[in-house]
């Protein structure tokens, strides 16, 4: 018998039926996703891309369809011709966009066969990410995760037309390139015609794109692929896309401008949804001291305040003793402090303890004063002056940690995430950007008993503090530039040096021998030497941005092919062993 489907071809996606559509005959094609026998009438779910369209074989229309719908079962690939009627009055599916219409089949094809499924294919469907992964082509026909890897495409489009109309121009940079280890680990690719050489896949594009500046390229970008080697969390992955450009003659301003008409665009693009740029900025010693953190979510409150000049001869000898050695008291409010229970408080220090704080003062106000374990230790002026300060009134609560700047910093910055989580503070389906601004050069690694570029050793210093390089490293303010999104770090970049001499200095700060230096960068170096226009620029990470926007808890959930958290591959098992003679061919050998 000829198939259906080579006489036949589909005339219109299941999603995209609707009123408009009855009356008409419609080819569909599609997997079964649900099938119910009503004793005689049989209903079947047909899912595409687009959406579910239900289509009935009903025995008095079409015996023949109506028959070789009893074959059918769940996944099996068909195709289906018929006519669209619209549903009777009290029959319509509110939870379908197709529920007010149904196609009467009058012919059914069944073109493939499957196996019955290791999972259901509901949405709602609790299923574990191992097996998810195992059977990721299963797992990807799954609505929210279609719905996901489509919004992933409306934001790559439209960030490629948003620069393209914005002059840009789309370049792609090597994959194979020179292992230059100044930040995460590099993926080595071993050479077979150079033994004993490598190649190291790029963690970004970053001196590729700072030489296309050079090059007269004035506006650059692309969509990249790029690879760290580096342990996994649920919002990171060994390979990542980024959103990477670059500009010439710019400054700061210029470059923030441009990415908020992006992200405007691409959100009203992407979720019809209006961004009002400009957003807010912050330097970053403003973000740590009122959040704790560099990448702050602002959609709630619970800001830190600084305490220390009040309780610094506290008669609370914790307290006092905290700031004798340098240390400071910083405090958060929660306003209607009733929704944490004793047992909820009780809890709390273990929490932070995970940050490095010794305790958690904690007090509750009363309108006679505190119930707190250290209200006693406190004057009365003291009480008054917290009250003032942290804006309190009755019924709040009041968080104290006493300790190092940084852990200060580390304990309530989290405690404020966490409290936000557990007592959803947080409006479901809002976006808060905030930029950060002014970041340290260098940070101090104790491990290295050295200084390391806080983002890279490209970026360039801030104009008056270029004497300090020689001097006190630590104290160099960068001119870089991070745009935080819901708490989120999204993307950063930097004005780059392009002067040779500055560069230098900065490698000397890093304590980078001339060698090692030329080793690494010598290329980039001479360049340098040929005419570098001022520029700079920013990357964005694209799988960061969809998650966000999607409301997904995982990375993984807007990756089509996604690693574990121990960067293995489950569906292909990667990474897998190789030949002895492919080790060979490589001069390889296994120890």
């Amino acid at each position: 018998m000829s198939s259906f489907i080579s006489k036949v071809k589909r005339t219109h996606y299941c999603g995209d039926l609707g009123i408009s559509n009855a009356g008409e005959t419609v080819v569909l094609m599609g997997w079964a996703h649900r099938r119910r026998d009503h004793g005689g009438v049989i209903f079947i779910d047909l899912r595409d891309r687009t959406g579910i369209a239900q289509v009935v074989f009903n025995p008095e229309k079409n015996a023949e369809a109506h028959a070789e719908a009893h074959k059918i079962r769940s996944e099996y690939v068909i195709a289906v011709k018929g006519t669209v009627i619209t549903r009777l009055e009290g029959m319509e599916n509110p939870s379908l966009k197709t529920g007010q219409i149904e196609v009467m089949a009058k012919s059914v094809e069944i073109l493939n066969e499957s196996k019955t499924p290791p999972f259901l294919l509901d949405t709602d469907t609790e299923i574990s990410e191992s097996i998810r992964l195992k059977y990721r082509y299963l797992d990807l026909r799954r609505q929210n995760i279609q719905d996901n890897l489509i919004l992933r495409d409306k934001v790559a489009s439209g960030t490629r037309n948003y620069l393209h109309d914005n002059g840009f121009i789309e370049i792609e940079t090597p994959f194979l390139g020179k292992s230059t280890p100044e930040g995460a680990r590099d993926y080595l690719v071993p050479s077979r015609v150079n033994p004993g050489s490598f190649y190291a896949l790029p963690q970004s594009p970053q001196l590729f794109k700072q030489l296309l500046m050079i090059s007269g390229f004035d506006r650059y970008f692309q969509i990249v692929k790029c690879f760290r080697d580096e342990d996994l969390r649920a919002d990171r992955q060994p390979e990542f896309t980024q959103i990477d450009m670059e500009m010439s003659f710019v400054a700061e301003d210029d470059i923030i401008n441009v990415i908020e008409g992006l992200m405007a665009t691409i959100f009203k693009s992407a979720l019809n949804l209006d961004l009002l740029p400009p957003f807010p900025r912050l330097a970053y010693a403003h973000a740590i001291s009122r959040f704790g953190r560099d990448n702050p979510d602002t959609r709630f409150g619970l800001e830190l305040v600084d305490l220390t000049d009040i309780l610094k001869y506290s008669n609370l000898k914790f307290f006092s003793d905290t700031v004798s050695r340098g240390g400071i008291i910083k405090a958060i409010k929660l306003s209607e402090g009733r929704r944490l229970t004793r047992k909820d408080l009780d809890v709390l220090p273990g929490y932070v303890s995970d940050f490095g704080a010794k305790g958690l003062a904690w007090a509750r106000v009363n309108e006679s004063g505190w119930t707190s374990p250290i209200f006693k230790f406190l004057s009365p002026s003291e009480v008054q002056t917290i009250n003032s300060r942290m804006e309190a009134t009755p019924g709040d609560l009041i968080f104290f940690v006493a300790d190092s700047h940084k852990i200060v910093h580390d304990s309530l910055g989290n405690l404020r995430l966490h409290l936000a989580d557990k007592l959803n503070l947080v409006q479901p389906d809002s976006f808060s950007f905030t930029w950060i601004t002014e970041f340290p050069m260098f940070e101090y690694s104790e491990t290295e008993k050295r200084y390391m570029a806080t983002h890279h050793p490209f970026t360039a210093p801030v104009q008056e503090d270029i004497p300090l390089l020689s001097t006190d490293p630590g104290k160099v303010r960068a001119r870089a530039y991070d745009l935080v999104l819901n708490g989120s770090e999204i993307g950063g970049g930097s004005i780059r040096i392009h002067r040779s001499d500055i560069q230098s200095l900065v490698f000397k700060a890093l304590e980078l021998g001339d060698e090692e230096v030329r080793g690494k960068f010598g290329f980039f170096l001479d360049a340098l030497e040929y005419g570098t226009p001022p520029h700079g620029g920013i990357a964005f990470g694209l799988d960061r941005i969809v998650m966000i926007m999607a409301g997904a808890d995982s990375i993984r959930d807007v990756i089509a092919f996604p690693k574990t958290q121990k960067a293995t591959c489950p569906l292909t098992e990667a990474p897998s062993p190789v030949s002895l003679a492919q080790l060979m061919e490589l001069s390889l050998k296994i120890i």
